[in-house]
């Protein structure tokens, strides 16, 4: 509609000037000395020193396009002390938290826009809201039956290869770790090293379990130190929650709460109160399987053997004795027999000594008759060849050979000149 002809008294302004009409009456209403509650839904949020917030009506449907959107923002004076103290509750502002503002409208002409200062948050609604997520968590798992699922896995009773999903370097890492080092038993630990703080951490965990899982461990150990509600926010994690549910190995956590428990903890197999218990409990459980079926039994076995080996020794120095004697009256009987065969010997030596005697010197009577030299002395002579050999015929010597000839007091060579006789 166009309008020819306007009556009016009041003057007309320039934007700026219209601007500042309109602050001037949003201060005065809704300015810094007149602060007011504002309760949204978030549905952006982004962080650069300061803090920029896009909040929705609470009240209203996602899909519902002409919602109302206020523009917040908490400068980084008032978002630092903020932010710490959120986080020590384990309060972090993301999409789809229903927040409490307290702070007051400005008005930022360039853009034409109305903004809200914030300078308070409300942390107790916030907990609150926490609070009712994390038992409609708890009440969706129960409802599921996941909370009891990983409960049911049947643990090792010698639980030594273990899966570690901690932060290397950490206490609570160090605390574990150093129960099972320092038990004597040979644990083979395979870590997985993820954050366990921070809003990565779930993810980490997530995968880390999901690969230690397809190990096929005996356990697998999610530990961490102790520390404020913000920092062991990630272990009510509704990922890490359903991956310890799901897992086919039993999940122990030792997390150093200083509240209640987390939601990892009501759906792990076993939960310790910090990781020096856990690697205890861990380690109780090797040690008790070890005393009932090894030590035990090794000394009963023992005792047996000590049993068995007293009655072997009695025996044997029972049988110890028995040989003494036997061996002794053995021993005295053949020297009795010996000394029976030694008179023997010595008669029988006697006789055979005397026979030979007797016989020896009939043999040299004979020898003598056919000694060679009593021959020689007769008037023999031995005949023998150049070889040594005995000339016994003419046919032993050939006309020309040279022969010796033994006679008493000597010898002499002669040539054979004839041969008479014989053939």
């Amino acid at each position: 509609m166009v309008i020819d002809d306007v009556t009016t008294s009041e003057p007309i302004l320039e934007v700026g000037q219209f601007y500042e009409l309109i602050t001037s009456h949003l201060e005065s209403a809704f300015g810094r000395r007149q602060p007011r509650w504002v309760r949204g839904e978030v549905s952006k949020v982004f962080e650069k020193g300061h803090l920029y917030v896009d909040l929705v009506d609470a009240g209203s449907r996602s899909s519902d396009t002409k919602r109302p959107v206020l523009n917040a923002h908490c400068w980084t004076s008032v978002w630092g002390p903020l932010k710490r103290r959120l986080a020590d509750e384990g309060i972090v502002i993301k999409p789809g938290s229903v927040v409490s503002f307290f702070g007051y409208v400005d008005v930022y002409a360039p853009q034409g826009k109305i903004g809200f200062t914030v300078t308070a948050i409300d942390a107790q609604g916030l907990l609150g809201d926490l609070a009712r997520r994390r038992a409609e968590l708890i009440a969706r798992l129960g409802a599921e039956g996941l909370l009891e699922s990983n409960k049911r896995l049947v643990m090792s009773p010698v639980a030594l290869r273990v899966g570690l999903v901690a932060s290397p370097g950490t206490e609570g890492f160090n605390d574990f770790t150093g129960q099972l080092l320092n038990s004597g038993y040979g644990f083979d630990v395979t870590l997985v090293t993820t954050l366990v703080q921070g809003e990565q951490a779930p993810g980490q965990i997530v995968s880390a379990i999901s690969r230690l899982d397809a190990l096929g461990l005996d356990v697998i150990a999610l530990v961490r130190g102790g520390g404020s509600k913000g920092d062991l926010a990630c272990f009510d994690d509704e990922g890490v929650a359903r991956a310890i549910a799901h897992a086919q190995t039993p999940v122990w956590t030792g997390i150093g709460h200083t509240g209640d428990e987390s939601v990892a903890d009501l759906v792990a197999h076993t939960r310790a109160i910090t990781p020096t218990k856990l690697g205890e409990e861990l380690v109780a459980r090797v040690t008790a399987w070890d005393q009932r079926f090894v030590r035990v039994p090794a000394q009963r076995l023992v005792v047996g053997l000590e049993a068995v080996l007293d009655e072997a020794s009695e025996f044997v120095g029972e049988r110890r004795r028995t040989m003494i004697f036997a061996v002794r009256d053995r021993l005295r009987s053949e020297e009795r027999h010996l000394g029976s065969l030694r008179e023997r010997l010595a008669l029988q030596a006697r006789h055979l000594l005397e026979a030979a005697t007797t016989t020896l010197a009939t043999n040299r009577q004979l020898l003598a008759a056919y000694d060679p030299s009593r021959r020689l002395a007769q008037g023999w002579s031995i005949v023998t060849r150049a070889d040594g050999s005995t000339v016994t015929s003419v046919a032993d010597v050939t006309v020309g050979e040279t022969v010796r000839v033994r006679v008493s007091d000597g010898s002499l060579e002669t040539k054979i000149t004839t041969k008479e006789g014989g053939e």
